[in-house]
């Protein structure tokens, strides 16, 4: 079966909801129990509402079957997915090696949190080999965390080679996989132990749900939903049903969202404002054979690094946008554009010029080019 044919079949089980094309919304806390044998024997497919009802498990099941995974749990955010993930596996004394180009409030839970919890992060370049990632390793390094491609800068990670020599040492390979999702990228086929992704994005592609998703392999899907459950992570049966309906539709979304995106950062690579383009679709991007071994495509996300400009120029081209909306998110419907600040530790990419971070959404692509092209002209205005 087909991944395409996965998204409309997985997880629905309309025999169980009088025909019901979708899973119902099932909003609930307590479950009654018909007998005491019963309620003390966990005999029921549910027990309480925290622990899942038919929406929520209907939605691990589809998410399970496009990763390949043995388990997925849901949490109520993607941030809250990455942080559930890594305290799966993580302990006090533990060390943990961090990609460097890390989404920014993971970077924040490692250096809080984790760190008050007697964790140590060390942070490696996306680019490592494995040389230099076997380098950083300790005896008491639990797990590798990797993103690729990287938040702000797009650097593709060779995630086979990195995971199976982490894997070797007896470490948990984890990978955030929002920017792809499990349609354009299988983070577990490619070595990887827990794939995570921030479902608030693409999976419900509407900008209007806070949810995530943390699918795991056999070897590790018992002690995430152990720590899931310890933590008391819920989604409701409402966001549940909202983020199923939404995927259905994911192929066919992600198909406009990538086109778009290739047709915006070719306009833009042209541009004489424009230093770089970051995103692994094009035949240009450092990162493209990786992205094209691993990857069955791109999604809407991409990067742009101006010339040096004056912060004032910057500001003129994105409040005078017309479709370009700022908001800190992407992976909905809409267009968007976000100037972004990039920490690094390991000496790798940092721009000399302005980095904007662009979503293509489903708008036509050519009023998109207008209002990119207007834009210019007021930062030309402004320099």
């Amino acid at each position: 079966m087909k991944d395409t044919t996965r998204l409309i079949h997985a997880g629905r089980h309309p025999e169980n909801h009088i025909g019901a094309v979708n899973v119902p919304v099932f909003r609930a806390s307590t479950i009654l129990h018909p007998t005491m044998a019963d309620l003390e024997g966990a005999t029921l497919p549910y027990g309480y509402g925290r622990r899942g009802t038919p929406t929520t498990r209907g939605l691990e099941e589809l998410v399970s079957a496009l990763e390949g995974a043995t388990r997925t749990v849901l949490t109520p955010s993607g941030l809250s997915a990455c942080t559930a993930a890594l305290m799966a596996v993580l302990g006090a004394g533990d060390h943990l090696l961090m990609v460097d180009t890390v989404y920014a409030p993971t970077r924040a839970f490692c250096r809080g949190a984790l760190a008050r919890f007697g964790v140590e992060t060390t942070y490696y370049p996306a680019t490592a080999t494995v040389a230099e990632l076997e380098a950083l390793i300790r005896p008491n390094t639990k797990a590798l965390y990797l993103e690729s491609p990287g938040s702000g800068t797009f650097e593709v990670q060779d995630v086979p080679a990195l995971a199976a020599a982490a894997k070797a040492r007896g470490i948990a390979v984890l990978m955030d996989n929002t920017w792809a999702t499990p349609l354009f990228c299988k983070p577990l086929a490619l070595g990887a132990d827990i794939s995570i992704t921030a479902a608030t994005k693409y999976f419900v592609g509407h900008a209007d749900v806070l949810i995530g998703t943390v699918a795991a392999n056999e070897a590790y899907a018992k002690r995430v939903l152990a720590f899931h459950g310890a933590m008391g992570l819920n989604v409701s049966g409402d966001d549940a049903y909202l983020t199923q309906r939404g995927m259905r539709t994911m192929d066919v979304r992600l198909a406009r969202h990538q086109a778009t995106a290739l047709t915006l950062a070719r306009w833009l690579a042209a541009r004489p404002e424009v230093e770089r383009v970051l995103y692994p679709a094009l035949e240009s991007d450092p990162g493209h054979a990786l992205w094209k071994r691993d990857f069955a495509g791109a999604s809407g996300l991409f990067g742009v690094e101006l010339k040096p400009a004056a912060k004032t120029a910057v500001a003129a081209m994105l409040d005078g946008y017309e479709l370009f909306g700022m908001g800190w998110s992407w992976g909905g419907f809409e267009s968007l554009c976000v100037p972004t600040k990039i920490e690094r530790m390991d000496g790798g990419y940092r721009p000399a010029g302005p980095l904007l971070r662009y979503h293509a959404g489903l708008e036509d692509a050519a009023d998109l080019i207008a209002d990119l092209a207007a834009g210019f002209e007021r930062f030309n205005a402004n320099l």
